[in-house]
């Protein structure tokens, strides 16, 4: 196997939006969201439509099981200093709220892009390739003042926008580059059939771009606060707002928006606040409306803690869908239906947890990985055989790392003993390892059910996620 020994991935300003009071997903369809981190505040210590109408995963938009209910210029990136385009002091003609979330500028352009969401989704459910990507790159529903349209193509592909994605993947504009492999059945969706392309195509756009515009609008918004604009019209105030429109959209719409997910995970692991509300979900709709309060009060300690609970619960709802579908692609009839949805959900927060998986060391004689935590390569030459040892008051016999303090399963003493070695120091393996299983193009992934849980445990260690926090799948 070759080594790898790459240096730990860069994580960008996380800081994800999404006050969802009263948002309860359609039970039909499921989106995702996204999560950022603050720049000023260790998340480790923060707190706690249409209904679509695609017929290709009629009992759960994230789960086609029936046994399952389960271009244009950077100009055009919903950055809000464009008043023109995004609507700034003009007069709102639609709700004054969405999902208790009650707006304190116009930013129905904005939310007007769900629409094109829903339109989406309804055309790469019949297969209707180009006519999914025709919407996707030149718009139909979000008519901006200039006649031209808002697109989700457009954010997606621009550069410098106040997202992690970019610095993660080392490539400007990936968010398109993974949602146009799907539409254009290129790259991961080389050779994929109909259902896992339209998987691939409903769940990036929903989730990963829709995510993506949040982030920077989220960031956009600290950044306008922390220089001193906070008028509602044109500062911190308005990104949040594009925030909460790009995460939530109108109620409407709100079966196409990543909300949907948040609120079936919660479902699926036990863990509602009310029935039809994830605890996820109301605990991301008190932090956006807390954190707009905060903006408008000036009170940076205030929105950076709003935004430090929108990455932990973000992290949360999409930790749980990554869980249930790894979990499921054993299943002989819709494995590779699975694999694409947990791809999707993992690509919205490879970027923010993949830097916390742990390191590994490989063994090159049982071929399997020794866990070492966040230990350098030289923890690899520490793994040592010990034989009814006394540990705390339990014997132990095994495969020991006297630096991370890491056991190696499923090697005998000579494997333990001779196997490992520093040459073979696997940075973050665990996101390297869900590569690996979500790897569309490898249908030999398929047929096992997998638990990914330790490859996530890190990362919701930094995030302060608890156990209790995850849930357990039903």
């Amino acid at each position: 196997m070759e080594t790898k020994m790459k240096n730990g991935l860069l994580m960008a300003i996380l800081i994800v939006c999404g006050a969802f009071a009263g948002c309860t997903g359609d039970t039909t369809d499921d989106s995702s969201s996204s999560t950022t981190t603050s720049t000023t505040t260790d998340t480790t210590t923060s707190d706690t439509s249409t209904s679509d109408t695609s017929t290709s995963d009629s009992s759960d938009s994230d789960t086609s099981d029936s046994s399952d209910s389960d271009t244009s210029d950077s100009s055009d990136s919903s950055d809000s200093s464009d008043s023109s385009s995004s609507g700034g002091t003009t007069v709102s003609t639609m709700d004054a709220e969405d999902g208790g979330y009650t707006y304190a500028s116009n930013v129905d352009n904005h939310r007007s892009l769900m629409a094109d969401m829903c339109d989406i989704k309804t055309h790469a459910a019949n297969g209707e390739w180009t006519a999914a990507k025709g919407i996707y790159t030149n718009g139909k529903n979000a008519e901006k003042s200039d006649g031209s349209y808002r697109t989700l193509a457009g954010f997606a592909s621009a550069t410098g926008k106040a997202h992690g994605y970019d610095a993660y993947y080392g490539v400007d504009g990936s968010v398109d580059a993974h949602i146009m492999a799907a539409l254009d059945g290129t790259g991961d969706f080389e050779g994929a059939s109909d259902t896992v392309r339209y998987q691939g195509i409903a769940k990036l756009t929903a989730n990963m771009g829709m995510v993506a515009y949040t982030i920077h609008e989220i960031n956009s918004a600290i950044a306008k606060a922390d220089a001193g604009n906070v008028d509602n019209d044109t500062g911190a105030p308005h990104n949040w707002d594009e925030g909460w429109a790009f995460f939530h959209g109108p109620d409407e719409q709100v079966s196409c928006s990543p909300v949907a997910t948040l609120n079936k995970r919660g479902a699926d692991f036990g863990t509602e606040h009310t029935d039809g509300m994830a605890n996820t979900t109301y605990a991301i709709q008190q932090a956006m409306i807390d954190g707009l309060a905060a903006l408008q009060a000036e009170d940076s300690t205030g929105y950076n803690d709003a935004a430090n609970t929108v990455v932990k619960n973000v992290i949360i709802a999409y930790s749980q869908a990554i869980l249930k579908y790894t979990s499921k692609m054993d299943n002989v009839d819709n494995g590779e239906k699975y694999q694409a949805e947990a791809y999707a959900f993992w690509k919205t927060i490879e970027a923010y947890v993949g830097a916390y998986t742990d390191n590994a060391c490989y063994n090159m004689q049982s071929h399997t990985m020794g866990w070492v935590g966040t230990s350098d390569s030289a923890a690899c030459d520490s793994f040592a055989w010990y034989e009814d040892y006394d540990m705390g008051g339990t014997t132990f016999t095994g495969c020991y790392n006297t630096v991370s303090h890491t056991v190696a399963e499923g090697v005998d003493q000579t494997q333990c003993e001779g196997g490992f070695s520093s040459a073979t120091h696997y940075v973050n393996y665990g996101a390297t390892a869900m590569n690996d299983i979500l790897d569309l193009t490898d249908a030999t992934q398929l047929g096992t059910s997998y638990d990914v849980s330790a490859w996530l445990q890190p990362a919701w260690d930094h995030y302060g996620i608890t156990a209790e926090d995850i849930g357990t799948y039903a």
